[in-house]
């Protein structure tokens, strides 16, 4: 769901993009498209936004115009009085004597009476009810492997072996070469013999199988572990890593790769049942917007999106684009129905009277995904023209290289070194440093 946040312009890049942090805070930072802001905007800037706070981070969808500061010319000047102070003091009347809130009400027909002072026309709203919730799933589990299997292979290899079993599990056949080009070159420089690469990347080449089974069998247990609950993207993964011809031929995964292909086609029926019924939900209680997201985001590629679910999305999308509909949700609206299957079928009956600027850059943008919706701003759609994808704002990072999640610069999310592989590092033998 989206919130508006007061955000503050930190720096101005290149390509167009803006960096920002919350306003008067460190955190939470991130990067917005230079498209939403107006021309004026300039480092330091404190604006209003509306914001879309989901697992990828938070996105800025708009800027929201405030109210001006009006500063008074006219200011009241406090006189002193020549009268004597006189305090006023108030004694309350004992807890039990006090009336209650019943004994307060007048009878009806004196004057003032009624739901509210002033007249008998005016009407007694009734309390707010807002609109119902959305059942919240269990958030998906990310897989974790364990370290049995590979600390099995290590601990039957030679001392010798070892370390270079450690490199390729670290990088491969390229970590090893480079290694030993790096160990090389330090001996050189001391005037000692270098040692002979051809020998050690054979040696890594020979061990290289049985180390990427040991590394695909501690990823299958815990997929198995948590089959049930584990990221489907992350139990995708490994069921097709289990197709590598090194990991298929070893007799030990054949079992494991039939149970996680079982597990990978039941999840996938469980999940897209579970997406259908979601997004009927949310058309159910009016979240237009977050169905069109949930329909972006199929669990099961390929899949044929219901036709009739389609058709009540697409009606409600383009009902939701009324004419005195705050720039904010036509911006919202476009966003999450540009990247849905309905984008075909939205419609729009008039635009507003008057196009804010950031109304129009988001039409510019969205436009080969919806030239029905960009036609009516008049924006023409260049044949040939890419088609846009969703606005995701980059991970901050921090001081040390590494996101917020741990991963290093350019790494994958959650990867981290373990204390293994720092311990790798350290090695002082000229056979230990490969």
């Amino acid at each position: 769901m989206s919130r508006r946040i007061e955000i503050e312009l930190t720096s101005s890049r290149p390509n167009g993009t803006w960096t920002w942090r919350a306003a008067g805070a460190r955190e939470p930072k991130g990067v917005l498209e230079g498209s939403v802001l107006s021309g004026g905007a300039k480092v330091g800037d404190v604006l209003k936004v509306e914001a879309d706070f989901d697992i990828d981070g938070i996105s800025i969808l708009s800027i929201v115009a405030g109210k001006e500061r009006v500063e008074k010319s006219n200011r009241l000047e406090l006189l002193a009085s020549e009268k004597p102070f006189k305090p006023v003091i108030e004694t309350k009347a004992p807890r039990s004597e006090r009336p209650r809130r019943d004994d307060k009400r007048r009878p009806r027909g004196e004057k003032g009476d009624g739901p509210a002072a002033g007249g008998d026309d005016r009407k007694r709203r009734g309390p707010f009810t807002p609109p119902p919730e959305l059942p919240q799933r269990p958030k998906a589990k990310r897989l974790k492997p364990g370290r049995a299997h590979r600390s099995e292979i290590l601990g039957a290899l030679p001392e010798a072996q070892r370390a270079i079993a450690e490199r390729v599990l670290q990088g491969g056949i390229p970590a090893v070469r480079a290694a030993v080009a790096d160990q090389n070159k330090v001996l050189a420089a001391e005037g000692k013999e270098v040692i002979p690469a051809d020998g050690l990347v054979t040696m890594a080449e020979n061990l290289l199988p049985k180390l990427r089974v040991a590394e695909w069998l501690d990823r299958a247990d815990a997929a198995v572990a948590d089959i049930d609950s584990l990221d489907l993207r992350d139990l995708r993964s490994v069921v097709t890593s289990g197709d590598d011809p090194a990991i298929a031929r070893d007799e030990s995964t054949r079992a494991v790769a039939a149970k996680l292909r079982e597990g990978l086609a039941a999840r996938q029926e469980k999940d897209h049942a579970e997406w259908l019924s979601d997004i009927d939900a949310a058309l159910g209680v009016g979240r237009v917007v977050r169905a069109l997201k949930l329909s972006s985001q199929p669990p099961k590629a390929g899949a044929r999106f219901p036709a009739e679910l389609a058709t009540r999305l697409a009606a409600a999308a383009s009902a939701a684009l009324e004419v005195d509909a705050p720039t904010d949700r036509w911006v919202a609206m476009l966003e999450a129905a540009a990247f849905s299957p309905v984008r075909s079928q939205l419609n729009a009956a008039a635009i507003p009277a008057v196009v804010a600027p950031e109304l129009l850059a988001c039409v510019t943008r969205l436009a080969p995904a919806v030239p029905q919706i960009a036609a009516k701003f008049g924006v023409q759609v260049a044949p040939g023209a890419a088609m846009p994808r969703p606005l995701r704002p980059a991970r901050p990072i921090d001081k040390k290289g590494a996101d917020k999640k741990g991963a290093p610069r350019g790494g994958r999310p959650g990867q981290r070194r373990s204390n293994n592989q720092d311990s790798q590092s350290k090695t002082k033998a000229s056979t230990e440093n490969v």
